[in-house]
Order: structure tokens, then sequence, then C-alpha cells
């Protein structure tokens, strides 16, 4: 029986019985006393106690043992006794679960149940606890907070404050689900040379964007060992990507937080910086705040971003040709002879204070994007 309320449990408790008590049953139909079950097993009458009240196991040695006595099978009072120990434990285990159940407010369920990524047949609390506990694949509260999603949280390059208006449980979240999208996807093994070029090619899809960009994406750093996974952004998460290392395979997980096409792109050329640059062991998680030993290989992963979308001479030639500001079609020429979006220049000017914000949406430049 799954035990999903207090009513669940309370049943369970005034259904189930040691194994002692069949033992007894058995004993006294067979005409034999505790003290002579004992004598004939050569144990001190008080573990025979104990064993009828359910406070001493069954072991293999004494199931055997019972069964020379008794003549009842000695796999039937093992079965008997690991199914009563297994029922006190799910009694035990799911009592302590309903106290805690307050620690679910902590993460974004509903949302999570929206986007599939626990399933539920019910509201109550106890279901709710046990389908995070499967997701996080931790076998308590306590476990969680060991996992590596929610430890990397507070790691040397990266730390919360109470400033950041970020969920950590949110993102913990965000980041398992990236860990389980990762899982299904079969990549080559990765080729640090095939994937530096293959950034030329998805310069190419950032630039034409088609509609099957993400899929042609997701291919093309396959080919070269890369596995790239989207991953809806959840309430009070506010990251933009993460990269890090599963084994010998760089991941690159995206929010596509602003569904704008600018953002995604910056985002995915700056985690693929991180690829090439830095170390297997690091995470990095763009959104929140590094500390002053992340920033420096932030900055260098901005650095290869900014060359591969929208490079600093592209941008001092392009800002030559606005004296007294820029044209639509200057936009578009100058992004199409440099091979960028103009989305990714519009942008720029945007972040500089160079031009009002939005301009990039009046003139057609931003395109949404739905993953």
């Amino acid at each position: 029986m799954k035990l999903k309320t207090q009513e669940d449990i309370d049943l369970v408790k005034s259904l189930i019985s040691p194994p002692g008590d069949t033992l007894l049953e058995t004993i006294e139909a067979l005409g034999i006393t505790q003290s002579d079950l004992a004598n004939r097993m050569a144990r001190p009458n008080k573990t025979i106690n104990e064993i009828i009240q359910g406070k001493t196991a069954i072991t293999p040695e004494t199931a055997i043992q019972l069964e020379r006595v008794t003549g009842v099978p000695a796999d039937f009072w093992l079965e008997r006794e690991k199914n009563y120990r297994l029922e006190l434990a799910e009694i035990l285990e799911a009592e302590r679960v309903l106290q805690e159940k307050e620690w679910l407010a902590n993460f974004p369920i509903k949302e999570m149940i929206k986007l599939g990524w626990i399933q539920v047949s019910t509201k109550d609390p106890l279901e709710w606890v046990e389908a995070i506990f499967r997701f996080f694949r931790v076998g308590n509260k306590e476990g969680f907070y060991n996992c590596s999603c929610y430890t990397a949280l507070d790691a040397p390059d990266y730390r919360l404050t109470n400033q950041d208006g970020k969920n950590p449980y949110a993102l913990a979240a965000w980041l398992r689900k990236g860990e389980i999208q990762a899982e299904t996807l079969e990549v080559a093994s990765y080729d640090k040379k095939k994937f530096k070029d293959s950034l030329q090619e998805i310069k190419h899809l950032m630039a034409d964007h088609p509609e099957d960009f993400f899929a042609r994406l997701t291919g093309l750093a396959g080919e070269a060992g890369v596995k790239v996974v989207h991953t809806p952004s959840l309430p009070h998460a506010k990251v933009h990507g993460a990269t890090r290392w599963i084994g010998d395979t760089p991941v690159i997980q995206l929010s596509n937080q602003f569904k704008r096409n600018d953002i995604f792109w910056f985002t995915f050329f700056h985690e693929a910086g991180h690829i090439l640059k830095h170390g297997k062991k690091e995470l990095f998680i763009e959104g929140i705040e590094p500390t002053e030993l992340a920033k420096v290989k932030e900055q260098e992963a901005d650095d290869f971003a900014i060359s591969l979308t929208f490079s600093v001479k592209e941008e001092a030639e392009f800002m030559a040709l606005g004296q007294n500001g820029w044209t639509t079609k200057q936009v578009s020429d100058f992004a199409k002879k440099v091979g960028t979006h103009p989305a990714m220049i519009v942008g720029r000017l945007e972040r500089n204070k160079l031009i009002t914000p939005g301009q990039g949406y009046i003139h057609g430049f931003y395109q949404k994007i739905e993953l």
C-alpha cells in the first residue's frame, strides 16, 4: 500500500504485525511454549520473547533453526521478517516526510509539474516529497543538500546572496533537469578542434536563424562531442545558461529566459568559450554574480562571445558609420557584411546605451525564440 496520508499510515500501523505473531500461533498449535522453543534452539528465553514481540529480527540462522523445530520453511520466516521490516521502514519514513512538508515550499513544484519534470497524481505532500526525492535521485532531505546541483550554488566561484532575488532550490532543480536531459543525448567523443571549427558554421546559423536552428545547433555541437540542452527557466531561477562537464562530455544548458535571439546566441557562444578556455571540473552559471575568483574567466568567456557575434573591431567600424545615428538599412547591410544577425548589433548598441531600449523590437531586428 502506498502511504500518502496520515490516515494511510494509521491504517497500515493497525494492520501490520511482526513475524513473532505468526511464530507464537505456530508453537501454540504445536503445544510448544516459548521456554520450550528457547531450549530446543539453545537460545535465551529473552531472545525468543523479543523475536515474538518484533524487537529482534529473525536472521537466516534463526530461520533455519525455526524450520527444524516448527517444520515451517526458513524461506517463509525470512520473507515474513523482510516484509515486516520494510513496512516499518515505510511507516517511519512517511511520518518523517510528513513532518517536513513545509520544506516543499522551497521548490516551484507547480511549475515543475506543469513542465512535466515530476509526475504526481494527488496534491498530497507525501507524494510530492517523494517526487522531489526521485527527481534529484536522493534518498532524503539531507541527501538533497549533498547533491551537486545544490552544492554548486555555494561553490568558490559563484555564491548566491540575499540580494540576488534567486531561489537556490529552483536553480538546483533547473540544473538537475539539465543533467536528466543530457543523459538522453548521444554525441561523439569530445574533440576540441572540431568544436572550435564548428562554431563558424554555428555563427552562420545565428546570422540566418532558420526555423530548425536549434536542431542544427545541437547536431553540429554533438558531432564535436558537446551536448546542448534547452531547459525552460523556473520562477526565481533567473539564469541564462550554464556550462559543466559530466564525465568527459561538456554540457551547455540554455534557458532562453527572455526568448530573444541576441541574448540566446550570446549566451551560447559565452558557454562555448568556457568549454574551450576553462577547466573540466568547473561549473559556470550565467545569471549568478561571480566572485572575484571567477570574474576573470567570465570576462574571457564574454570576450570570446563578442569575437564571434559582433567583434570589437567590427563594432568600431560600425560606429564610424553613425555620427548622427544609424539607419535600419545600415544595420542590416553591416550585419550581412560581417556575417552576424542585426539583433546582435542593435543589442550591443542598447547595452552601451547608445540607442533607447526597444529599438530592436520596433525595427523588427529582435526575433522571438520559442523552443
